[in-house]
């Protein structure tokens, strides 16, 4: 389908879920239906990952709430349209050095970083822990004290724990070696609240830090039923 096909046929919604935060996500479904997030900081906003959809409307609306300081991708999924966002807002996309293979265009507003971390405005970073996708990332706002999750980890149906996978849609899990060390990252994270990119699945709103340590140490050495 085209541009002009989807906006024909589909439209996006905004909802805010927290002080300064809201989602953006599209109707009907398109794809597996994720979902991005609107930072709104005093340094500028931010766009945590993107969706296919970008009407006029769209435009319209960030626009008229400060327009996009930065957008910051997670991981390949979110791909396919990331370069029409940075044009739009005229401002650089952030991309993983490790996930350029899988860019579907060269631009001038794709910045490629290849540190483990990156400041994407002040008070907001991107952590690069791989395990989905060797860039796949995070975004931190500290002063919420929130992760971002992409597909690093993704909250369970209980919304007391995470998962990690290699391959969420054919439950392929990562190995424990990668988990550990993604455990390990995150701990160095000051955070209480994890937003995953799929609505239906919910967000931890607090007490994320003890879930994901707590995940963890379940996949490493699962409970035995003998």
């Amino acid at each position: 389908m085209t541009p002009d096909t989807l906006t024909a046929v589909h439209s996006n919604a905004f909802r805010q879920v927290a002080p300064n935060l809201m989602t953006i996500r599209t109707s009907p479904q398109i794809g597996i239906g994720q979902r991005a997030f609107l930072l709104r900081t005093p340094a500028g906003n931010v766009l945590w990952d993107c969706i296919t959809l970008l009407d006029d409307a769209t435009v319209e609306i960030i626009g008229a709430l400060g327009g996009l300081t930065a957008v910051a991708i997670s991981h390949p999924h979110f791909h396919a349209s990331m370069v029409r966002w940075g044009r739009a807002f005229g401002c650089p996309v952030l991309v993983h050095a490790r996930d350029r293979e899988w860019v579907p265009e060269a631009d001038p507003c794709l910045d490629f970083w290849d540190e483990d971390s990156r400041e994407v405005v002040p008070g907001v970073d991107i952590h690069r822990l791989g395990g989905h996708f060797p860039g796949s990332a995070v975004l931190h706002w500290r002063e919420q004290r929130a992760i971002f999750a992409g597909d690093t980890v993704l909250v369970t149906a209980d919304r007391r724990h995470v998962t990690f996978q290699w391959s969420y849609p054919n439950d392929v899990p990562l190995a424990a070696d990668t988990v550990r060390g993604i455990a390990s990252r995150l701990a160095t994270l000051d955070f209480d609240a994890l937003y995953s990119p799929f609505e239906e699945r919910g967000d931890i709103a607090t007490g994320a830090k003890d879930a994901v340590a707590r995940s963890a140490v379940r996949h490493i050495d699962p409970p035995r039923y003998d």
